[in-house]
C-alpha cells in the first residue's frame, strides 16, 4: 500500500512538475511576440525603418504558444465541450463517459504524433525572411501530442480514484488508433465520401460531450483514412497553418484585459456607472448595464466579463433588494456587450476566417452596441417596475462624478486607442493588441500603481489558457473547412437555396433563425468555425455585406450562450454567485425578448452598422 502511494505521489509531482514547463514555455512564447510586435511599431515610426522578419516570428511563436499550451488543457480539464449529455448522465453514466472520452483523446493524440512526424521529416521549405526550416514550425504538433499523451495516462480518469483508469482508457486509445491505421486506404467509410463521414463523426462527437478540439481531430482521421497516407498528412499541416498572424490578437487583447483587470480597472469603472446613473430607477441595475458596455471596451471576452462582473455586482445587488437570479440574468446579458464593442474577439475570428477587415468590423459594432446597452436598460426599468424592486437614490453630486470620471480615463481611452489606431492604419489589429498589453501594464504599474508582479503574472497565465482554449478549436477546424472546399459544399449550398439569394432579407430572416437553434447547442467559437465557410460564399451571391454579417453572426450566437441546455453565460455567472441554475433560466427570458428585437433591428437595419464605417472609411 505505502509503495503504491508513494508511486502515485512521484506521478503528481511529475505531472506539476511538467505542467509548470510547459506553462513557463508557451508564456514565453506569449511574452516574445507581443515584444516583437511592440518592436515592429517602434521600428516603423520611431526609425523610420520597418523590419522584414516580425511576422514570420511571430508565426512561429503563436504556432508554438498555442499547441504546446494543449497539453495543459487536457491536464486541466479546460478544453472547450457540449457538456449537455454529461450532465444529463447518472453519476456510472458520467464515469463511463469521461473514460470513453479519454479514449478518443488519446487516439487523437497518437494520430497527431504519427502523422506530425512524418510531415516534420518531409517538410524541405524555408521561411523566406528568417530562412528557418518549416520543420521546426511543424514539430510542434508531436510534441504537444506526446506531452498530452503522458498527462492522459498519468492523471486519473474524472469520477476514478486510481492510475489505472488512465493508464488502460490511454492504451485503449491507442490500440484504436492502430485498428484504424490498419484499415488506412481500404474502409468502408470511403464509400460515403469525405464530408459526410467528417460531419457525422466530429459534430455527433461533439454533442456528446467530446472535447471539440479533440471531435475535429478524430472526425477528420476517420474521414480522410480511406484516401490514404498521404491524404492524412494535410491535418498536421493545416493544424499549423490556420495560425494565422491575424489571430495573435486574440492572445494580445485578452492579455490586456487581464492586465487592466489586475490592476483594480474594474472597481474604477464601476464607480463611474454608479456615478452616472446610480440614481435612476433600478439603479445598480443600469449600474450592471452601463458596466458591461465600459468592461466591453477592454476585455474582449464575454466569458469573463460574466464572470468578473457577477463577482462584484450580483451580491451587491442583493443587498440592495434584487434578487439573485435576476441579477445572475442581467449580468450574463450585459456580458455580450463584450463581443459588440471593441475589441471583439468575436469580431477577430470573424474577420480572420472571412476575411474581412477587422478595423471595419470594429467600427460597425459600435452603434449596435451602444443600441443593445440601452435595450437592456430599458427592460431593466420596466422589469424593476413589474417586480417592484430596484427603487431610485439620490444622485451623485459633481464632485463626485468627475472623480470617478478622472480615474476612470486611462481605461476609457484604450478601446478609441484601438479603434483608431486600426481604422486610420496606424497599426494593425495584431499591432493594436500588443500596444495595448503595453498600455494596461503601464496603467497598472504606473497609473494606478494598484498591480503587483503576482497579479500580473497570474493574469499572463489565465491569458495562456484562455488563449490556447479558444484557437486550439480554431486549428482543429482547418481540416474540416478544407473538406468542405474540396468537396464544393458552399457551392452546393449556394445552389440549393438559391430563391433564398434573390431576397437578401429574407436569407437574412432565415439565417437568423438559423443561428439562434445553432446556438442553443454549440459554444460561439465553434459555432463559427463550422459555419463560416459554409455560409460566406451564400451570402456574397445575395449580395449581403460581409461587414453587417459579421455583426449578426457575432450577436446571434452570443444571444444563443444565453439559452439552455449550453448557456455558456448563464451558467457562469450562476456558477461564481452560487445562484441555482433553473432560476437564473426563467429570470432570463425578458432580456431574451429584448435582446431578440434588438437583433432584428440590426439585421434589417444595416445602416445601424454600415453607416459609422462609410463616415470613417474603409
Amino acid at each position: 500500500m505505502s509503495t503504491t502511494f508513494s508511486a502515485q505521489r512521484s506521478v503528481e509531482a511529475f505531472s506539476k512538475t511538467l505542467d509548470a514547463v510547459i506553462e513557463a514555455v508557451a508564456a514565453t512564447a506569449l511574452i516574445s511576440t507581443v515584444a516583437v510586435a511592440l518592436l515592429q511599431v517602434f521600428c516603423r515610426y520611431v526609425l523610420n525603418s520597418a523590419l522584414s522578419w516580425p511576422e514570420e516570428f511571430g508565426r512561429f511563436a503563436f504556432v508554438w504558444f498555442v499547441l504546446i499550451s494543449t497539453p495543459l488543457l487536457a491536464r486541466r480539464g479546460r478544453h472547450i465541450s457540449i457538456e449537455m449529455l454529461p450532465r444529463a448522465l447518472s453519476e456510472r453514466g458520467r464515469r463511463t463517459h469521461a473514460a470513453t472520452s479519454r479514449m478518443i483523446s488519446a487516439c487523437c493524440a497518437v494520430f497527431l504524433i504519427s502523422c506530425g512526424a512524418d510531415l516534420v521529416s518531409q517538410a524541405s521549405y524555408v521561411s523566406p525572411a528568417l530562412q528557418w526550416s518549416y520543420k521546426y514550425l511543424y514539430l510542434a504538433v508531436p510534441v504537444a501530442a506526446a506531452a498530452t499523451l503522458v498527462f492522459l495516462a498519468i492523471e486519473t480518469v474524472p469520477g476514478f480514484d486510481s492510475l489505472r483508469s488512465s493508464i488502460l482508457a490511454t492504451a485503449a486509445g491507442a490500440a484504436l488508433y492502430f485498428l484504424l491505421e490498419s484499415t488506412i486506404g481500404h474502409s468502408f467509410v470511403g464509400s460515403f465520401g469525405v464530408v459526410a463521414p467528417l460531419v457525422t463523426v466530429a459534430i455527433g462527437l461533439m454533442l456528446a460531450g467530446v472535447p471539440i478540439f479533440d471531435s475535429l481531430i478524430f472526425g477528420t482521421f476517420v474521414a480522410f483514412m480511406p484516401q490514404g497516407p498521404l491524404a492524412l498528412l494535410p491535418v498536421p499541416q493545416s493544424l499549423a497553418n490556420s495560425m494565422d498572424y491575424l489571430l495573435l490578437a486574440i492572445p494580445f487583447f485578452m492579455l490586456a484585459g487581464g492586465l487592466m483587470n489586475a490592476s483594480g480597472i474594474t472597481e474604477r469603472l464601476v464607480a463611474l456607472a454608479a456615478s452616472l446613473v446610480g440614481h435612476f430607477r433600478g439603479g445598480l441595475a443600469h449600474v450592471n448595464v452601463l458596466t458591461n458596455t465600459l468592461m466591453g471596451g477592454v476585455s474582449g471576452s464575454s466569458t469573463a466579463d460574466a464572470a468578473a462582473l457577477a463577482k462584484t455586482l450580483v451580491p451587491a445587488m442583493a443587498r440592495r433588494g434584487y434578487p439573485a437570479p435576476f441579477g445572475v440574468a442581467l449580468t450574463s446579458s450585459g456580458s455580450i456587450l463584450a463581443n459588440m464593442i471593441p475589441p471583439s474577439l468575436g469580431m477577430i475570428v470573424y474577420g480572420a476566417m472571412a476575411t474581412v477587415s477587422v478595423g471595419a468590423l470594429f467600427t460597425a459594432t459600435i452603434i449596435p452596441g451602444l443600441l443593445m446597452a440601452a435595450t437592456l436598460s430599458l427592460v431593466v426599468h420596466f422589469e424593476c417596475i413589474r417586480r417592484g424592486i430596484g427603487e431610485s437614490e439620490a444622485p451623485s453630486s459633481p464632485t463626485e462624478r468627475k472623480r470617478a470620471l478622472r480615474n476612470a480615463i486611462p481605461a476609457l481611452v484604450l478601446p478609441i486607442l484601438i479603434v483608431g489606431g486600426i481604422r486610420y492604419g496606424v497599426f494593425s489589429a495584431t499591432e493594436a493588441g500588443a500596444v495595448a498589453v503595453a498600455y494596461a501594464a503601464v496603467c497598472g504599474l504606473a497609473i494606478y500603481r494598484s498591480a503587483s508582479a503576482a497579479s500580473l503574472l497570474s493574469a499572463l497565465r489565465e491569458s495562456v489558457i484562455e488563449t490556447a482554449t479558444i484557437v486550439a478549436v480554431i486549428a482543429a477546424s482547418a481540416p474540416f473547412a478544407y473538406s468542405l472546399i474540396i468537396e464544393q459544399v458552399p457551392q452546393k449550398m449556394t445552389a440549393l437555396l438559391g430563391p433564398l439569394t434573390s431576397n437578401w432579407a429574407l436569407l437574412l430572416f432565415a439565417v437568423n433563425l438559423f443561428l439562434l437553434f445553432v446556438g442553443l447547442a454549440m459554444e460561439m467559437i465553434a459555432s463559427m468555425v463550422i459555419l463560416i465557410p459554409l455560409l460566406i460564399p451564400l451570402l456574397k451571391s445575395a449580395g449581403v455585406d460581409l461587414v453587417h454579417f459579421g455583426v449578426i453572426m457575432v450577436a446571434n450566437l452570443c444571444i444563443g450562450a444565453l439559452t439552455p441546455p449550453l448557456a455558456v453565460l448563464v451558467f457562469t455567472a450562476a456558477q461564481v454567485t452560487g445562484t441555482p441554475i433553473h432560476l437564473a433560466y426563467r429570470a432570463c427570458w425578458p432580456f431574451m425578448f429584448g435582446l431578440v428585437a434588438w437583433l432584428m433591428l440590426i439585421s434589417f437595419v444595416p445602416v445601424l452598422s454600415l453607416g459609422l464605417v462609410s463616415l470613417v472609411g474603409n
